[in-house]
């Protein structure tokens, strides 16, 4: 029960500064989580995120569930979801309750500013740190670069009409996220190959 009431907690002071949406929770996980409570190593969390990026629902819950799941099945899985949740959703319908009032506050418009901006810079810092953490070879650093560029491509160019399927099916998260996992796989299978042939 201890463990349960802590990642309820734990989610909960989480979920009430995540502000940004799920990719703005990654450096509150990163204190919280890792170094903090020691649930999950950086690159523990960073394949949690990457897992919650390729399934359905949102990325914040998925990575609370992920997280709760592994330190106390079901139940914590429950936990921390519910944790993760229950501020924004109090936020929200308090919002949705003056929704014209705050949509048209200066003051509102100004302090959200301010808040993208730390935002985003929370986000460059933790990906920075996940970097450091996850490209550690030539291998990572190609799987790196070329996701990188088919991300940025798919933000910033269009496809031709013909082929805009087959653009958005390459550029996808989804996508990108199962092929990197794929040629992971492939490349550290042939280098566990190519030791073992080597001992012999």
């Amino acid at each position: 029960m201890h463990i349960l009431i802590d990642l309820y907690l734990t989610f909960t002071k989480v979920g009430s500064m995540m502000f940004g949406g799920g990719y703005a929770m990654l450096p509150i996980l990163q204190r919280e989580i890792v170094d903090n409570k020691k649930w999950a190593t950086t690159e523990q969390l960073t394949d949690y995120y990457a897992v919650g990026q390729c399934t359905p629902g949102v990325i914040a819950v998925n990575t609370a569930t992920f997280i709760g799941s592994q330190q106390a099945g079901i139940a914590g899985g429950v936990a921390a979801t519910l944790g993760v949740v229950t501020v924004p959703a109090i936020l929200i319908l308090i919002i949705a309750a003056f929704l014209s009032s705050f949509m048209d506050s200066v003051i509102v418009a100004h302090a959200f500013s301010g808040i993208r901006a730390c935002v985003t810079a929370l986000i460059l810092a933790s990906v920075v740190k996940l970097f450091k953490g996850a490209v550690k070879d030539w291998p990572t650093r190609i799987i790196y670069i070329t996701v990188l560029l088919l991300a940025a491509a798919g933000n910033f160019l269009a496809a031709p009409e013909r082929l805009a399927l087959v653009w958005e099916t390459i550029t996808s998260p989804v996508f990108l996220v199962i092929i990197s996992g794929i040629a992971g796989l492939a490349i550290r299978s042939v280098q566990r190959s190519k030791k073992g042939g080597g001992e012999e």
